[in-house]
C-alpha cells in the first residue's frame, strides 16, 4: 500500500466517522477476559475499547465471558457487541457462532476464518495452497522422532501449541536433547503442538482492515525485544522492546510484506481487522508468515493502534470505526 493510498484509508475513516450518529449503534457491548491463557490481555484491551467507545459518547458495557455464561448475552439486549477476546473461546470461533445463533452483529473475523486463524497447522496448510511463503513445519506428538524434526525443520527450531497466543508455549529449540521437554510444555497446553524452522532476521507486524476485494494492509512494524526474545512479558509488559513505524526498511521491502500479508488474510476469508505477524529471512531477505491474528491486541502496547496513528487515526476513532462495520455485516454472514 502506498503511502497516498495510507493516507486515503485514514482521510475515509475521518469522513465515515464525522456523519456518524453514535446513537444509532445503539446499546453495545464490550466481550472482555474469557477463558483462555490470554485473559490477563483481554481484560487490558477490553478495558481500553469499553473506555474509548464511552469517551465518544457510546453507550457500551462490559460483559466477561469468563465470569458470565456466554448465553446470558441474549438478556442484555445489545445491538451489536465488540470482541476484545483472545485466544480459545472469544477468537476461535465459538463466541462467534453463538453470536450468529443471536443474530447479533460483532466485531472481527467470523466463524469459518476465525476457527481457521487459530489453528497455526490449518492456517499453514491453506496459505501453502496459495503459494504463500511459511515456515517449514509438522505436528508433534509424544511419539514423534526427534532427530528426524530437527534433520527436517533444521536448528534453531520452533515448538509451540497449536491453538494458543501471545507466544503462550512457546519454546525456541537449539538442540535435538531440548524437545523432549518443548514438546511437554506446548502439550500441556494443548492437544495439538507444532514445530516450525526457525527464521532467523526482522520480526514484523502488519495490521489488516476491511473484506474481500477492498481488504487493505496498514503500515508496518518493526519489532526489537530485548534480547531478540518476544516473549508474553516483552509483548505487553516490557518499556525495553521497541517498535518502528516505519520500519526502516527499503519501500519495497515494506510493500512485499504488506502484499503477503494481505493475501494471506483474504485466503483465510478474514473481515474487519486482523494482524499478520511475519519473518524476514536475512539471509535472502524474503518475509514468511508465522500466524494471523484475527481478533488483535488493543493494550497500550498493542500494534494495530500504533499503525493506524501513523495514517493519522487515533486510537478511539480506530475502535469507533471497527465498531461502525458491524452496521455493514449482512445477514447470515459467517466467513
Amino acid at each position: 500500500m502506498s503511502k497516498s493510498s495510507l493516507g486515503l484509508w485514514g482521510d475515509r475513516v475521518k469522513s465515515q466517522l464525522t456523519s456518524l450518529k453514535v446513537e444509532s449503534l445503539g446499546r453495545v457491548g464490550v466481550l472482555l477476559g474469557g477463558r483462555s491463557g490470554e485473559r490477563e490481555i483481554s481484560l487490558m484491551s477490553g478495558n481500553g475499547v469499553l473506555q474509548a467507545l464511552i469517551s465518544k459518547g457510546v453507550d457500551a458495557h462490559a460483559f466477561d465471558t469468563g465470569l458470565r455464561n456466554p448465553t446470558e448475552l441474549a438478556g442484555e439486549k445489545f445491538d451489536r457487541v465488540f470482541i476484545s477476546l483472545h485466544g480459545r473461546y472469544g477468537e476461535d470461533g465459538t463466541i462467534q457462532g453463538l453470536l450468529e445463533l443471536l443474530e447479533l452483529p460483532y466485531t472481527g473475523s467470523g466463524v469459518l476464518a476465525s476457527a481457521l486463524a487459530i489453528d497455526k497447522i490449518a492456517t499453514k496448510q491453506i496459505w501453502i495452497s496459495n503459494g504463500l511463503s511459511t515456515p517449514e513445519f509438522e505436528e508433534l506428538t509424544a511419539n514423534s522422532d526427534w532427530s528426524a524434526v530437527a534433520k527436517h525443520l533444521g536448528l534453531p527450531l520452533i515448538v509451540k501449541p497449536a491453538h494458543e497466543g501471545s507466544s503462550l508455549g512457546l519454546t525456541k529449540v537449539k538442540s535435538v536433547e531440548e524437545l523432549p521437554a518443548a514438546y511437554a510444555l506446548a502439550a500441556s497446553l494443548d492437544t495439538k503442538v507444532v514445530a516450525e524452522t526457525c527464521i532467523v532476521g526482522d520480526e514484523l507486524t502488519c495490521p489488516l482492515v476491511g473484506q474481500g476485494d477492498s481488504a487493505e494492509a496498514l503500515p508496518v512494524i518493526k519489532i526489537i525485544p530485548p534480547q531478540a526474545n518476544y516473549d508474553f512479558h516483552n509483548k505487553y509488559f516490557s518499556d525495553e522492546t521497541q517498535y518502528l513505524c516505519p520500519t526502516g526498511l527499503p519501500t519495497e521491502v515494506n510493500e512485499r510484506v504488506q502484499e503477503l500479508a494481505l493475501a494471506a488474510y483474504k485466503a483465510l476469508g478474514c473481515r474487519t481487522w486482523g494482524r499478520a505477524d511475519v519473518m524476514l529471512d536475512q539471509k535472502t531477505g524474503k518475509p514468511y508468515l508465522l500466524e494471523m491474528n484475527t481478533s488483535p491486541g488493543m493494550t497500550s502496547h498493542s500494534l494495530v493502534p500504533m499503525a493506524a496513528k501513523a495514517t493519522g487515526v487515533e486510537y478511539a476513532d480506530l475502535v469507533l470505526w471497527l465498531l461502525l462495520q458491524t452496521m455493514q455485516q449482512k445477514e447470515g454472514a459467517s466467513a
